[in-house]
């Protein structure tokens, strides 16, 4: 779900700006979108709502990235005993006018899969923010 639909409280929009600044404290260049996805039947037939997706757009093509837009999203699991949510995951996606390049997710193996992967520095780099990320929300 748009990360900006689910800044519903304090503590979660500030978890939310903590990323955005994680991230671009990596990549600097990178314009965060906190509205990524489409608000159309079709389009939220596919959203997850336990999740916090926001969208990273680089200046133009980059041959690091193997992208220009990565979208991010945090999955998150609501324990309905305790009400506690905890992020469980994340994937992040590289995407160019062709589509979708490459996705990595922390929930299977941490490799990257794809047909055009970035560099190995951001490959790192990527991996790191995911750790941070989910360590935010946890």
């Amino acid at each position: 779900m748009n990360a900006a639909e689910q800044a519903k409280s304090l503590e979660t929009t500030s978890k939310i700006a903590a990323v955005v600044n994680l991230f671009k404290s990596e990549f600097p260049d990178a314009r965060a979108d906190l509205k990524p996805w489409a608000n159309d039947p079709d389009t939220r037939d596919l959203v997850d709502p336990d999740s916090i997706d926001i969208g990273f757009h680089l200046p133009g093509f980059s041959r690091r990235f193997q992208s220009r837009s990565i979208l991010l999203q945090i999955r998150f699991h609501d324990d309905g005993m305790t009400g506690d949510r905890r992020a469980i995951g994340a994937e992040v996606a590289g995407f160019n006018h062709q589509g979708k390049q490459w996705r990595l997710s922390t929930v299977q193996d941490w490799q990257f899969e794809g047909d055009r992967n970035p560099v190995p520095e951001v490959a790192d780099k990527l991996k790191a923010f995911l750790r941070q990320a989910i360590d935010l929300f946890n």
